[in-house]
């Protein structure tokens, strides 16, 4: 049953009192036509957070297009605004894409980053497959938004690093969370005008700050979706942005910032130590809890940094040793946080992407655009959210220590970390969730995406857990697919499709490497903490020859 309840024309009728459109039909009669959508109203008493209401700007009937998995249907685009109670905010721009012939479902799709622009509706879930269509491609509805600010498009190295919305309350609200609620209930609305009749099921999908929207909304909003995806979630961002912190801290003191020659060496030297662990050499580190790298035997002879990159300095070697332990809060904060587990450089973490992990310079004030996009966000968080100054020093602030910001950071941690463990709401109502998580994540730890599951386990219980979860992790896949060792894609949409709409959970799935010199190969996508081992037999390309390894 779809969980929408937004209001038709007039406001008066549920789409929950509507039949639900068949699949694969096209737009009945009782709806509009698309440029008959352009200037519609959507009415403040269809959103079910505060709004003064929201407009359609343009309404485009767009052909169909491409042809095999990037085919997609003609489709009516609808860009709108929502607008805000405070004047001074902004307003939330969001985009739908309404087929002319529907499956009857509904797909939501997360940003990144601070967002601030629309993500591309047409696009796939995070690490979905290359050789299937797109939700809208197979015939959903598809929406998004920019969460409630517009970043500067030239902003530098990229816009999903403008922080500077968060100086508006209420903008930092609809980034945090309020953004969703506002954005599904006003593409409710517009389905219900445009076809008259309600989805039969609603989807979810999101990676970074988007896994955490989509972790948001099952907490939050347990009756709006049906099935989830939540792919390298941030979910305790404020807590995250506090590491972020701490490795600017560590990384800005004098002839501790490893550069790009030492990031390469401390990288190709953890995988050729702990490559073969799960039974065959294939540049992935599958037993990720198995590998110990001790960097100490790249220390140099020397107290300086050779020219070449040759080796590590101790204060390089005790700055990565740190960023790859927990660290631990020596104070309360609001949302219960008491750290973050720090990342795995040390056991198979992707090094090689400059923008996601260390950087190529040290961070500093100001902070450059060459350092990694971790303190990046902190800079922007500290001058934002935290102090509201834009120039204030970002290093002037030590996240352990922060002084007479301590009483901020904390009331933004329970604004902004979204970690309540108990979904027994969502899977009451026959909600379903899929948690992907690559090893190699250098900007989100997988490390904190098992705590969080962990804890929903300890909450709900081992068995109702595996009633409507499932948590999976992907040797080698690092954070957003950018030059992985291993270019992770699975069909995450039809297996929760399959255990939404058929009652069938996945079985024994599969992930596909991307990469174009990976000639295929594939591996079983393992259930945490398992983790594949190679039978010793057989193609080493092929998920048959590997089994899942429980520790």
């Amino acid at each position: 049953m779809s969980r929408y309840k937004a209001l038709v024309a007039g406001g008066a009728v549920a789409l929950s009192g509507m039949a639900a459109l068949p699949a694969q039909a096209s737009v009945p009669p009782a709806g509009k036509a698309c440029t008959d959508l352009a200037g519609l109203a959507i009415p403040a008493s269809a959103i079910g957070l505060p709004t003064t209401g929201g407009h359609v700007r343009q309404a485009t009937l767009v052909p169909a297009s491409g042809q095999g998995a990037s085919a997609i249907g003609e489709h009516c685009r609808v860009d709108a605004a929502l607008h805000p109670v405070d004047p001074t905010a902004p307003d939330i721009l969001m985009r739908v894409a309404l087929p002319t012939v529907w499956n009857g479902k509904t797909m939501m799709f997360g940003g990144g980053g601070y967002d601030g622009t629309i993500p591309n509706i047409a696009g796939n879930v995070p690490y979905g497959p290359a050789d299937q269509p797109t939700p809208l491609g197979r015939g959903y509805v598809t929406f998004a938004s920019d969460s409630g600010h517009q970043a500067a498009p030239d902003f530098q190295p990229t816009p999903s690093l403008d922080g500077s919305f968060a100086t508006n309350d209420e903008a930092l609200r609809n980034f945090a969370g309020d953004a969703l609620k506002k954005t599904r209930d006003a593409a409710a609305y517009l389905i219900g005008q445009r076809y008259g009749v309600r989805p039969a099921h609603s989807y979810f999908a999101g990676g970074s700050s988007g896994g955490r929207e989509a972790l948001a909304v099952a907490q939050r909003w347990p009756r709006d979706f049906d099935g989830i995806i939540a792919v390298y979630p941030a979910w305790n961002a404020a807590t995250l942005d506090l590491f972020f912190g701490y490795q600017a801290q560590l990384l800005s003191r004098p002839g501790a910032f490893p550069g790009p020659a030492q990031q390469e060496l401390l990288h190709r030297s953890v995988i050729n130590a702990c490559d073969g662990l799960d039974g065959v050499r294939d540049g992935v580190v599958s037993n990720e809890r198995g590998c110990h790298f001790d960097p100490r035997v790249l220390r140099c002879a020397t107290p300086h940094p050779s020219s070449d990159g040759a080796c590590l300095t101790n204060r390089q070697i005790r700055a990565v040793r740190a960023l790859s332990s927990p660290l631990r809060l020596p104070y309360r904060i609001a949302s219960g946080e008491t750290g973050y587990p720090g990342f795995p450089f040390l056991s198979g973490a992707a090094m090689t992407t400059p923008l996601l992990g260390m950087g190529t310079t040290a961070p500093a004030d100001p902070m450059p655009k060459t350092s990694g996009y971790g303190v990046q966000f902190w800079d922007q968080w500290i001058r934002y959210a935290v102090t509201r100054d834009a120039t204030y020093s970002p290093l002037a602030i030590d996240p352990r220590h922060p002084g007479k910001w301590r009483t901020r950071i904390s009331r933004l941690s329970a604004l902004q970390d979204v970690n309540n463990p108990d979904l027994r709401p969502f899977a009451a109502t026959g909600g379903r969730l899929l948690i992907i998580h690559g090893l190699a994540d250098e900007l989100v730890s997988h490390r904190s995406t098992a705590q969080y599951f962990n804890r929903i386990r300890a909450t709900m219980g081992t068995q109702a857990t595996a009633r409507f979860a499932r948590f999976y992790t992907v040797p080698g896949a690092n954070h957003a697919n950018i030059k992985p060792a291993f270019a992770a894609s699975w069909d995450s949409l039809t297996a929760l499709e399959g255990w939404v709409e058929n009652a069938t959970p996945p079985k024994h799935p599969i992930v596909k490497d991307l990469n174009p010199t990976a000639a295929g190969r594939t591996r079983p996508l393992c259930e945490y903490p398992a983790w594949p081992r190679y039978r010793m037999t057989g193609d080493p390309n092929h998920a048959a020859n590997f089994a899942c390894h429980q520790p």
